[in-house]
């Protein structure tokens, strides 16, 4: 299981997302408020280095590398 932060502030938050995992990547998506979001994780070699994700800009989509799991659970806990 990947994103393991993001799930459990999604759970605390009572937010129901999908989570899906292909070629050692985790994705999640989900619905709040109306608005779609989604969290791809993406990986040069075997490892995921960063995520491509439209949480912290619902209208945008921007990657995030280094310690994303950690730094997007916080947005989720203040935010959501």
């Amino acid at each position: 299981m990947h994103m393991p932060e993001i799930q459990k502030q999604l759970k605390a938050k009572k937010i129901s997302y999908t989570y899906t995992e292909e070629d050692g990547c985790g994705s999640i998506d989900f619905v709040h408020r109306g608005l779609s979001y989604h969290i791809w994780e993406y990986a040069d070699t075997d490892e995921p280095i960063g995520v491509e994700t439209n949480l912290r800009y619902a209208g945008r989509s921007e990657e995030l590398e280094g310690d994303y799991d950690t730094l997007l659970a916080a947005h989720l806990a203040r935010y959501f």
